[in-house]
């Protein structure tokens, strides 16, 4: 080779190694415990799915549980710290279920491959496995995020509220780089799960001087009123997804679109004039460009699973996910 052709050779190598370096030391990737640790997702799944078998209750618990750690601090399992004051403790993390999932994950990954999987992995791996278990689509989960040691009540402000308007929840979204399909897309994932009498109830009574909130169906209304009466068990639970609680699908789009959307801020994903056209692709609705649920809610869940994610020698390893070490 001529000396000029070689310099080149070497310059191009180089560029390609220097871009190559930045694209993997700017985050995340797809089978990062390969070589360290390659049991880990087999061991995620297997425990998340043991669990799953005794409480279907955990899926939709594991995957509000990554949402709310990812928009607090990013995604570095500071949800799961112990502690007065801790994220952990905060009204909107009170009530999620699937803390004991991750710690019997950790502690079968810690007999296999001490200190190398991350608490804040494990939960990434986790909110996918959930999906998967509830009829939704797998998705590539990038993994090689650390732990986090900050994790305070006060933060939990970032997340989006149930009487939030759609504006207030776009700016949230995008703060993190999330833009508004994202938003209608990640919001679907209420298609499982379920939601206490005390977050929607208000609307059933009183909303306004004529009564119940307008946006509901009437005819859904009574129905939610026998549910939830107006002075009885606030904690009492009621699927997001009335008709398909259990199973991850676009019929949460279909109830919305019908006013049977339990929690405000989800029935204004229909009633704004920015997101509704989103809900109506995902519903497939002729003349618009339909998008596939499941596809556009896992790409949504890579992007908000690398949010501020800490790698290389940020954070740590925790030995034990609800302490810091």
């Amino acid at each position: 080779m001529a000396g000029g052709g070689f310099k080149h050779f070497i310059l191009v190598f180089l560029l390609f190694a220097t871009a190559t370096t930045l694209v993997q030391g700017q985050g995340t990737r797809v089978g990062f415990y390969s070589r360290t640790c390659p049991s880990a997702e087999s061991i995620v799944r297997s425990t998340v799915q043991s669990h799953f078998q005794s409480n279907p209750a955990i899926a939709p618990g594991l995957l509000r549980m990554h949402f709310h750690d990812c928009f607090v601090h990013g995604c570095d399992a500071s949800i799961l710290i112990d502690g007065p004051n801790t994220e952990k403790t905060a009204g909107p993390n009170r009530l999620i279920r699937g803390y004991e999932v991750i710690d019997d994950a950790k502690t079968q990954l810690e007999a296999a491959c001490p200190r190398v999987v991350s608490c804040a992995d494990i939960l990434a791996l986790a909110a996918r496995d959930s999906v998967v278990l509830t009829s939704g689509r797998s998705w590539q989960v990038p993994t090689g995020r650390r732990d986090g040691s900050v994790s305070l009540a006060s933060d939990t402000s970032n997340l989006p509220g149930f009487r939030e308007s759609i504006d207030s929840q776009k700016q949230k979204f995008a703060a993190f780089g999330l833009n508004t399909q994202d938003l209608v897309a990640l919001v679907g994932g209420h298609t499982i799960g379920t939601s206490a009498c005390q977050l929607f109830r208000y609307r059933l009574y009183n909303f306004t001087a004529n009564g119940p909130d307008p946006t509901i169906d009437s005819t859904f209304v009574s129905q939610l009123q026998s549910l939830c009466p107006e002075n009885g068990d606030a904690s009492r639970r009621v699927d997001l997804d009335t008709g398909s609680g259990n199973r991850f699908d676009t019929s949460f789009f279909t109830n919305l679109r019908n006013g049977r959307g339990i929690l405000e801020s989800d029935q204004k994903l229909w009633t704004d004039a920015s997101t509704r056209p989103i809900v109506q692709q995902f519903l497939g609705v002729r003349g618009l460009r339909a998008l596939n649920f499941n596809v556009e809610f896992g790409r949504s869940m890579v992007k908000m699973s690398n949010i501020g994610v800490k790698t290389g020698t940020e954070g740590e390893i925790r030995r034990v996910c609800s302490a810091i070490n």
